[in-house]
């Protein structure tokens, strides 16, 4: 087992005696290789010699290049655009892969195949091998048979086995270039059959899709004849229900509809000319029962014999007037002129009968044809909810008709677009270099570098010829053991390991002084300087406080009471600069979530940590600080209790405290002295606890009293103070020294450096508790008071 307790190296148990090896050094090995340096570099040139004959006898190579490009983007000769705008990269590379592979397809390779005739090249297995021979029988008069199906067969897969060893195609990365690489012992050859391929591969490319459009014409034709016949049977079963429903009509109505229209119309013309008929009835009664003139209705105004007999009857009441001036009542003349004024009379009421006769007639006739229209009108519209009825099935045969339509038009559109592809060439790949005769071979590289890795092959090979041929002499004539060299003292055993002292190790084992750091290293566990204990460990003074900006855009201006809510007190409604709703996550929220953090860090596990806010300068920048540091807590889902413990500025006191506002709390009537400081209840979340009445050490006394009382009944999760302020009385002192942190409010328009120094020094030792410092860089509202804000 090791020992932990023991220094590495400085003691342990003796290692086994080894027996000396036969060996060399670098400078034997080096003379052993100087003295053989002739046999050497004649094995060395030897190899070269042997390399170079060797890349002489091996066939040359010669690779032909060819290329294309494949670009995936076929063309759209039938369409607007010739090419699309945009597809799929990944797609576009799958495509450009898929067509690389199709140039070593069996179907393109056995094209070029049967027209380069491979098949009867010797160098891609072809010929029957038997040439001689059939020379020589041709010299005596025999042929030899002909070569069957299953021979031929087996010729050509042997070619195209050779031929697609001899091919090598690569697409470059990230392009639609694909270069096609064909070797062959001929140049020339090798040029010919990279070409050939390209050729052979557009060519299937073109009947490949020649062939697919050629399918599809063929599949769309005969779907063309069923097609056609499905639309004749839809229209004409859509004409006879037509022709016998009496679907008769123009192309925007049917007639029925049509006279539905206009007899609707006749009828209300018909009881406009009734109740005209009628009104000039009653115009005419109402005149001949009043005592009126009959004549003054405008018939008779109108009436040229109307107008004579009232110029008549004018006359004889002219003419009666004077004579009854002039005779007696009796008198004959008198007598009958008053006769002819009755006569006139009586004849003027004959001719207003007779209007009136005629006005009686008018309103039967009208009301004669008024009630025509309306049978007519009645019978037209039950033929109308009958054709609707009817309508149900037609507009069912129409919709039959019309998808009839509409799947023939598409179907012979579409064979006629595909009947047109077969004879256009779609593909847009095409050759951008044709490969040419090559003037240099590709296999086997040049001698030079033949002789070159001969050579060093030939020199290694001899010189470890040599040096494992002395190793071997060597070890035969090893001498005897050396004797072996002084042992380390052996180690301690666990008793001696678990000694309170131990001895000190020999001199021998003891590193020479001259470096001191592996003295270091080794010393043992138990002689190195113990670790500090905690309560050694001198911890600073003050840990570095957390950072806040609280910047204009972090807050919302209010207009104060102005919007003020009806269902209790709303914090962010007191007319000071609250935070924006709906910004979780701002640096300024997240710095208070660390500071109330470290506030729970430093509460020790108190159920209830309490946090005062303490500022330099103008109090009311510190309160509006407190009450969104409040907010943001409430935010975050704390029952937070906010305390004004400035009992000289009272801030916070004056915004919420108002007569018939304060509530009582779960825990009673949580109060810091008097009446007006009761617990308020805000519609936030947040209990406010305003400031108490009286010198500055009852106010702190009431709010340590407060902050018991709170605690022991464990209504809130966080108490945050507003101050208290600056200097600190021995009240404001106490109860900071029964806070468990402290945040630091440090306003821009003021030194921030001199306002730091200024709390510190006021805090003495409360500084320890310091969490964090907010810098408020909130305008001072008499710069602003007149500038443009935005409200809420």
């Amino acid at each position: 087992m090791l020992d932990y307790n023991q220094p590495i190296d400085r003691t342990g148990p003796a290692a086994p005696q080894r027996k000396p090896q036969a060996g060399f050094n670098v400078l034997e090995l080096v003379n052993l290789l100087w003295r053989r340096k002739v046999a050497i570099a004649a094995a060395a040139l030897l190899g070269a010699t042997l390399a170079v004959v060797a890349g002489k006898s091996v066939t040359p190579r010669y690779t032909a290049t060819a290329q294309l490009y494949v670009d995936p983007r076929e063309l759209q000769l039938v369409d607007r655009e010739l090419t699309p705008r945009a597809q799929d990269i990944s797609g576009m590379s799958m495509v450009v892969e898929s067509q690389a592979r199709l140039i070593t397809s069996n179907s393109v390779l056995l094209q070029v195949i049967q027209q380069a005739g491979l098949d009867k090249d010797p160098e891609f297995g072809g010929g029957d091998g038997r040439s001689l021979m059939s020379s020589l029988l041709g010299l005596i008069g025999l042929h030899p048979r002909a070569p069957s199906a299953a021979e031929k067969n087996e010729v050509q897969l042997a070619a195209l086995d050779a031929l697609n060893k001899h091919i090598t195609v690569r697409k470059t990365e990230k392009s639609f270039i694909v270069d096609i690489e064909v070797w062959s012992t001929d140049p020339a050859k090798a040029a010919m059959l990279a070409n050939t391929l390209t050729n052979a591969y557009l060519a299937e490319s073109r009947n490949s899709q020649a062939s697919a459009a050629r399918r599809a014409t063929n599949d769309l034709s005969s779907r063309l004849k069923e097609l056609r016949d499905r639309l004749r049977n839809a229209e004409t079963a859509l004409a006879t229900y037509k022709a016998q429903n009496n679907f008769v009509g123009t192309q925007d109505a049917l007639i029925s509809d049509q006279q539905l229209s206009a007899s609707n119309q006749r009828l209300s013309a018909a009881r406009a000319a009734t109740m005209d008929a009628q009104a000039r009835l009653d115009q005419i009664e109402a005149s001949r029962r009043t005592a009126t003139d009959a004549g003054a209705i405008p018939e008779a105004l109108q009436s040229p014999t109307i107008a004579n007999l009232r110029a008549q009857y004018a006359d004889a009441r002219k003419k009666y007037a004077e004579q009854a001036g002039e005779l007696g009542p009796r008198h004959p003349a008198l007598r009958q002129t008053e006769k002819q004024v009755e006569d006139l009379k009586r004849t003027i009421n004959e001719e207003i009968d007779r209007f009136a006769q005629s006005a009686k007639n008018d309103l039967t006739r009208a009301r004669d044809f008024e009630a025509s229209l309306n049978r007519a009108l009645e019978a037209q519209k039950r033929q109308s909810v009958q054709l609707s009825q009817a309508a149900v099935r037609l507009r069912e045969l129409e919709r039959e008709a019309d998808a009839s339509r509409d799947v023939y038009q598409s179907f012979l559109k579409r064979s006629r677009e595909t009947e047109e592809q077969e004879s256009l060439n779609t593909s847009a790949a095409r050759v951008i270099g044709e490969a040419t005769v090559p003037q240099r071979r590709s296999f086997p590289p040049a001698m030079s570098l033949f002789a070159m890795i001969g050579f060093i092959f030939g020199a290694i090979a001899a010189s470890s010829w040599f040096v494992a041929a002395e190793l071997l002499f060597t070890s035969a004539i090893a001498p005897a053991p050396a004797p072996a060299r002084p042992q380390r003292a052996p180690a301690p055993d666990a008793d001696a390991m678990r000694a309170p002292q131990r001895a000190p190790p020999p001199e021998a084992s003891r590193p020479p002084p001259a470096s001191r750091v592996p003295e270091v290293e080794q010393i043992p566990p138990e002689l190195v300087a113990p670790p500090l204990q905690p309560s050694m460990v001198e911890r600073p003074v003050i840990e570095k406080p957390l950072i806040a900006r609280f910047q204009e855009a972090d807050v919302i201006h209010t207009l104060g009471a102005i919007l003020a809510t009806g269902g209790g007190v709303d914090l962010t409604r007191l007319g000071w600069p609250t935070l924006r709703p709906g910004f979780p996550l701002t640096t300024l929220l997240n710095a208070w979530r660390d500071m109330r953090a470290a506030v729970v860090r430093r509460a020790g596990g108190k159920a209830m940590p309490v946090i005062a806010l303490v500022g330099a300068g103008e109090t009311t920048g510190r309160s509006v600080t407190t009450l969104n540091f409040a907010l943001a807590a409430a935010r975050d889902g704390a029952r937070v209790l906010m305390i004004d413990a400035d009992h000289q500025a009272r801030s916070l006191s004056n915004k919420v405290s108002r007569p018939s506002k304060s509530e009582p709390s779960r825990l009673g009537w949580l109060s810091i002295g008097n009446k007006d400081a009761r617990e308020i209840k805000t519609v936030n979340g947040i209990s406010v606890l305003p400031a108490a009445e009286g010198d500055a050490d009852k106010a702190a006394a009431a709010i340590r009293k407060a902050i018991a009382q709170a605690r022991s009944a464990g209504g809130y999760d966080l108490v945050i103070l507003d101050g208290p302020a600056m200097p600190l009385s021995a009240g404001g002192r106490k109860l900071l020294d029964d806070t468990d942190s402290l945040v630091a409010v440090l306003p821009t328009s003021l030194d921030v450096n001199d306002s730091l120094e200024e709390i510190l020094a006021a805090l003495g030792p409360a500084e320890r508790k310091l969490v964090g410092v907010v810098l408020d860089e909130l305008t001072p509202a008499i710069q602003t008071r007149h500038r443009g804000r935005q409200y809420a």
